[in-house]
């Protein structure tokens, strides 16, 4: 059978019969279990882009007010670039699915990708959650004011969800990455 088509876990390196480095069954399957959750919560985002791209309009104000804003002044250019954004979303979750599969060439290039994805998600979603937070606990009081749909958006819904995208995405590389060869 060929390598890429084995299920996660089941691949031994190839330099020597003696040499094994097999994923123990457990950290594949947490693996495939916490890249499927990433692939959720990245699928959730590019669906409402891909809403809001076709002119929808709940839970957009959640994002800001600049965005029902241009939705209503820019219809076709808003709709245009969430389109792009939801795309872009869409790929980032499933590729990462995909490479936990073999299904796609050149792993350990989309491996890296993913890394600094998921890396970029959870600084993202981590302090954004939190300074939303903050500003809706009072702890943080903006100078001209805030927009509370936006901020309750930020701090309870995208940017979380952002970070359980990019954390469950990092958990399911740690938990899939090979371990070290070993002698018998």
């Amino acid at each position: 059978m060929a390598p890429w088509l084995a299920a996660p876990g089941r691949i031994k390196a190839s330099r020597s019969a003696s040499v094994s480095r097999v994923i123990p069954e457990w950290k594949s399957a947490l693996s495939q279990s916490l890249v499927w959750l990433a692939g959720a919560a990245g699928t959730v985002h590019a669906g409402f882009s891909l809403y809001w791209a076709f002119g929808g309009q709940h839970l957009l104000a959640t994002v800001g007010k600049w965005a029902v804003e241009l939705s209503a002044k820019a219809p076709l250019e808003a709709g245009l670039a969430l389109g792009a954004v939801a795309i872009g979303k869409l790929v980032a979750a499933v590729i990462p699915v995909a490479v936990a599969y073999g299904r796609v060439p050149r792993p350990k290039f989309w491996r890296a990708v993913a890394w600094v994805g998921a890396s970029l998600l959870v600084v993202y979603g981590g302090v954004n959650a939190v300074v939303s937070g903050a500003v809706l606990a009072g702890l943080i009081r903006p100078a001209g004011g805030y927009d509370v749909d936006a901020m309750i958006g930020h701090a309870w819904l995208w940017d979380p969800l952002f970070f359980v995208w990019g954390a469950a995405l990092m958990l399911s590389l740690c938990y899939s990455r090979r371990p070290p060869a070993t002698m018998p």
